[in-house]
């Protein structure tokens, strides 16, 4: 990785949306643009400076020319001074930091004046390092007089970690340190949490599924530690735009929460536009190099949000992309797209952050940019790539380089989402659908940062979601963003937490209430398993190893480690799960840029061990699953379909995998010997009587086929009613379950104990489905396609697909809705 030499800068002033749009969409590349947006500007809310700020505050924020606050700033920072917990969602950029700074810094600074100096303490939690990094590097440029503030995390030394729980005021972090260090040594803390007056929670939107479920319980041991040293600070969180935020701060806080929406910071129009790749065959349109097609890989991440708006936009007649042969061609990837996009914008000298799903699609949209302009050098060395795994220096160069104009495409994850302060940008492209509405706004919102009109085009992969999304603009723009799911009582993410709490402080009867309903029970499960002992003053760990290492925050279950056998350097982690479909033996494993194959895997020590090289071929997995209805926690019926949610047993076996050519064919399936896995779950199910599908036109010798591509497509349309990734469901169907005795279509949340996924699916069932059929019979394929039914990670190798098959029962499932009767 490198940046360019600093010379004058590149970028160019005056940028106008409409005239670059129509650039990039001239000649045959019209039809690939779908939909144009205009999203109008929004005038700036002030409000006037509080009088209760420090005049130490005020006087750092004035030197820094904050002369005067937003509403939504003044509304938050009034109210954690008052000392009621709350949470601010607004868009990107709106300046939350300051909301939650000026009450901070206020009482860091009155309370220097205390005899220890120290009569106030401040805890700031990021899911990130580097966000806290950040953070540490905004307080410090305030140099607000007195306060001492610092970063801890897993790479601070030790001789600086005393210092830091004896003396620091702000002290920034993110919950792992909290669950691995703080709570369990929170004796060593003690000082620092009695004086514990604000606790922040940065980029809280982030919490959600299961990670949202372990830091729920993690904040809940925090509270109770706190209140053993007398404290009880006052929570501040900040957001992107999520639905009701109040409720889902809440649920993490365990605490009633104030919410501030209302979004006071000023914002220029935004030209939006959605836009489709054309056919495999048919390239850019330009003679230059692209850099081939591949279908980057997915990471799960949620980001936060934009406007709210009601939005009038154009749209354009779908493509057609059929051959003479009446099959239509595979569209070019998302991200070989986005790169012509990105060499054609640096060429205009358009500074422009694409954003790719993976790391290794950043890489790869980075590389095949500047390769497309080989033949403009200095334009080609103004492309960079920025992900996580680079180091700090890396970072802070790459981040000042695009701030002075030296980069003008830059290729990023969401580690530049997350709160990164780089402004200015003229345009953001999206390759791919990012997760959620409040994930695409917040990317979006990169871009016109300096009070400047700005560009963002969604680039469509081939995939249900992002086929259906640029076919209908109204589920970007019509809708508000998503809620965010969590459930802070999953017994699989509770219990380990309650142990650890034990272990942190005696477990007292009064306390089970702070846990929520199933405490008590869950309580009794750990003793009755030898984890808790019982005495008549509470629970006690009862176990000489550390309860908090039998938690993983960032997920559930074990860990495989993955090796390079020559160095016995660790490559990274994937779970368990994951390992026996993506780091088996013979497996190709791609990390940062670099192919290994996996020469071992053993279970029993949690490691995989690989050697690197690239063998030409990539590996698929597959495998055999069934299910087990444990029990319906609610039900309804439609007619003859009983559609119902609960607990259920998942069983699956990774049995074999193929090897596949770039081009697609395979040129060996190996078996596998691995053990079944059991997943005890939450799911959302659905049942039809066999002659009622025959009459729906679904032979009996068709349901596989249709139930199996129904399903699939159900599974690639969940995101857009649950902030799910597809990757964090699974599903399965059966032409006959022996626990229903019915052809039966199941999709369940893919972590034990459930995520929520599969609940908030169950109470929109109706919209879910009907999204799902329009996805697939609007698809222009004739068989089935990424696009609508197959599956980039189906266990059976998208055998058998009937898409035909699945509008019919699709279409037959919706006529049974209520309203139709």
């Amino acid at each position: 990785m490198s940046t360019p030499p600093r010379t004058a800068p590149l970028a160019r002033t005056g940028f106008d949306p409409e005239a670059t749009l129509a650039a990039l969409a001239s000649g045959p590349r019209a039809e690939r643009l779908r939909h144009v947006h205009e999203v109008p500007a929004r005038p700036a809310s002030l409000a006037a400076w509080p009088d209760w700020v420090d005049p130490c505050v005020h006087a750092a924020c004035a030197g820094a020319g904050v002369t005067s606050l937003w509403s939504h700033q003044r509304e938050a920072a009034d109210l954690a001074h008052a000392g009621s917990h709350v949470v601010m969602a607004t868009g990107t950029a709106s300046g939350k930091s300051l909301g939650y700074l000026l009450p901070v810094l206020t009482a860091l600074v009155e309370g220097s004046s205390a005899p220890t100096g120290r009569g106030a303490t401040a805890l700031y939690l990021s899911p990130t390092k580097a966000l806290a990094a950040d953070q540490l590097a905004r307080v410090q440029a305030m140099a607000v007089p007195g306060v001492r503030a610092a970063t801890y995390d897993g790479d601070t030394p030790s001789e600086e970690r005393r210092w830091i729980r004896d003396h620091a005021h702000l002290v920034l972090t993110n919950p792992d340190l909290v669950h691995h260090s703080l709570l369990p040594l929170h004796e060593r803390w003690a000082p620092f949490l009695r004086r514990l007056r604000y606790v922040v929670i940065d980029e809280c939107h982030v919490y959600r599924g299961v990670f949202g479920s372990h830091l729920a319980a993690l904040l809940r041991r925090l509270r109770r530690v706190c209140a053993r040293y007398g404290a009880s600070p006052t929570f501040v969180l900040a957001s992107a735009t999520v639905r009701d935020p109040g409720d889902h701060a809440s649920r993490l806080v365990g605490l009633p929460v104030e919410a501030v929406t209302v979004d006071g910071s000023p914002r220029e129009e935004m030209t939006f536009a959605l836009w489709e790749p054309g056919a495999l065959d048919e390239g850019f349109g330009g003679t230059a190099p692209t850099g081939g097609d591949w279908a980057a890989g997915y990471t799960a991440d949620e980001g936060p949000a934009g406007p709210g708006d009601e939005l009038v936009g154009r749209s354009f007649p779908p493509q057609e992309l059929r051959d003479t042969s009446g099959e239509t061609p595979a569209r070019r990837s998302a991200t070989s797209e986005a790169a012509d996009l990105l060499a054609e914008l640096v060429s205009a000298r358009v500074q422009t952050v694409a954003f790719a799903r993976s790391r290794a699609g950043v890489e790869a949209l980075a590389s095949s940019a500047r390769r497309r302009l080989e033949d403009q050098p200095r334009l080609a060395a103004a492309v960079a790539a920025y992900r996580g795994g680079y180091l700090p220096e890396e970072r802070r160069e790459l981040e000042r380089a695009l701030r002075d104009g030296d980069i003008i495409g830059l290729a990023a994850t969401n580690a530049l989402e997350l709160g990164v302060d780089v402004s200015g940008l003229d345009a953001v492209l999206l390759a791919g659908w990012p997760g959620t509405r409040a994930s695409l706004w917040q990317q979006a919102g990169r871009a016109g940062r300096a009070g400047t009109r700005s560009l963002a085009v969604f680039v469509a992969a081939d995939d249900p979601l992002d086929t259906y999304v640029v076919n209908h603009p109204e589920v970007v723009f019509g809708q508000p963003v998503e809620s965010t799911v969590l459930d802070p009582d999953n017994p699989h993410v509770l219990a380990p937490h309650l142990a650890a709490a034990a272990a942190e402080l005696p477990l007292r009867e009064a306390d089970l209430e702070m846990f929520g309903p199933d405490a008590r029970r869950l309580v009794d499960a750990l003793v009755a398993r030898g984890i808790l002992r019982r005495r008549p003053s509470g629970w006690f760990w009862a176990r000489s190893d550390r309860a908090s290492d039998h938690v993983s925050l960032r997920g559930s279950g074990e860990v495989v480690g993955i090796v390079e056998r020559r160095t016995g350097r660790v490559l990274g982690t994937i779970d368990e799960a994951s390992a026996h479909s993506q780091a088996h033996t013979g497996a190709v494993h791609v990390h940062q840029g670099s192919t290994y194959i996996v020469t071992e895997l053993d279970l029993e020590t949690g490691t995989a061990t690989a050697v690197r090289g690239d063998p030409g071929w990539s590996t698929f997995a597959q495998s055999v699953s069934a299910f087990d209805v444990v029990g319906a926690q609610d039900s309804r019926s439609w007619g003859p379909i009983d559609v119902a949610f609960g607990a259920v047993r998942v069983h699956n076996q990774v049995t074999s995998f193929l090897r596949r050519l770039p081009g697609g064919e395979v040129i060996g399936t190996h078996p596998l010997d691995l053990p079944q896995r059991t997943l005890s779950t939450k799911a959302v199910w659905w049942t039809m009587p066999v002659e009622w599908l025959a009459a729906a036109g679904v032979a009996e010798v068709d349901i596989p086929g249709a139930a199996h591509a129904a399903e699939h497509a159900a599974i690639g349309m969940m995101p857009l009613v649950a902030t799910s990734d597809r990757w964090d469901i699974g599903g399965v169907s059966t032409a006959l379950h022996p626990d229903t005795g019915l052809p039966t279509i199941m999709v369940y949340d893919g972590h034990p104990g459930g995520a929520g996924f599969a609940q908030r699916a169950y109470g929109v069932f109706e919209m879910w489905l009907s999204a799902t059929l329009e996805a697939v019979r609007s698809c222009r394929c004739e068989s089935g396609c990424p696009g609508c039914v197959q599956s980039p990670k189906c266990g059976n190798g998208n055998e058998p697909l009937d898409k035909a098959g699945a509008v019919r029962l699709l279409e037959a499932v919706l006529r049974e809705a209520p309203q139709h009767h």
